[in-house]
């Protein structure tokens, strides 16, 4: 009775094999339903057959039919998801919303080739200096340098503005020799728009000529005047007037 059982594995292994072959990988559970159900039979075979035989074959016979399902389907559709479409499946992906299109890493975020926190898709900067601090759109902010004031009407700077701008200059020529720097000026809206668009710009450049003689590389630095263009405060009242003097400071 033992070798009409074995017999009985073997025709089933047969069976499945011709029966399941051409079946598609999600209905691989139908095989192992029919292997369980041909199995049982089996176990089922002689007058020696008891509870555990018929529990046995079901189980034997549910494992090949999956089984031959699994390996001899021709149509293996292996569905990952991926929701937002960059490669990276989203059990990995730890930017899962990434836009559409955009270079991702190994993580599915998109790129920041330049590690500012602003990605290079919208990074209008994309080569902002390590450690600079940046906008939404990745570029330098600028530095109000608070104290750096001149004589009225002139590009003289006062004695407070020399020594704040000598701890500048001594920390970039010791430290951030290799940074470009932009100097800019700015005026309130007081007088001729042209004087002060001249005056805007002759300020930032004494800055620049300051930074120099103290030890600052000239091609690592850049003047440029706005004028009264750029305000930032009310010029209607004296101290709105205040802070739209001002030089600032930002990384090119």
């Amino acid at each position: 009775m033992r070798v009409l059982k074995n017999l009985t594995a073997v025709l089933i292994a047969a069976v499945l094999v011709t029966g399941c072959a051409t079946v598609k990988t999600d209905s691989w559970q139908n095989c192992a339903l029919a292997g369980a159900a041909i199995g049982g039979a089996a176990g089922g075979f002689g007058d020696d057959h008891d509870r555990s035989d018929l529990i046995v074959s079901a189980i034997g016979g549910a494992v090949i039919g999956g089984t031959v399902c699994a390996l001899m389907a021709d149509d293996v559709e292996v569905v990952v998801a991926d929701a937002d479409n960059d490669g990276v499946v989203d059990s990995l992906d730890e930017c899962p919303t990434t836009p559409e299109g955009v270079a991702v890493d190994s993580k599915g975020c998109a790129l920041d080739s330049d590690n500012d926190g602003v990605a290079d898709y919208k990074d209008q900067c994309p080569n902002s200096a390590a450690g600079a601090v940046v906008n939404e759109l990745g570029c330098a902010k600028a530095l109000v340098l608070e104290g750096v004031n001149f004589h009225t009407n002139s590009a003289d700077l006062t004695e407070e503005a020399k020594g704040v701008l000598h701890q500048i200059a001594t920390a970039h020529h010791e430290h951030h020799g290799e940074v470009n720097l932009l100097i800019s000026g700015h005026t309130d809206s007081q007088g001729a728009a042209a004087y002060n668009q001249s005056l805007s710009q002759k300020r930032a450049e004494a800055v620049v000529a300051f930074m120099i003689e103290h030890g600052c590389d000239a091609s690592k630095l850049t003047a440029v005047g706005h004028g009264e263009s750029q305000a930032i405060a009310d010029n209607a009242t004296k101290e709105g007037r205040a802070k739209n003097r001002r030089v600032e400071l930002s990384v090119k």
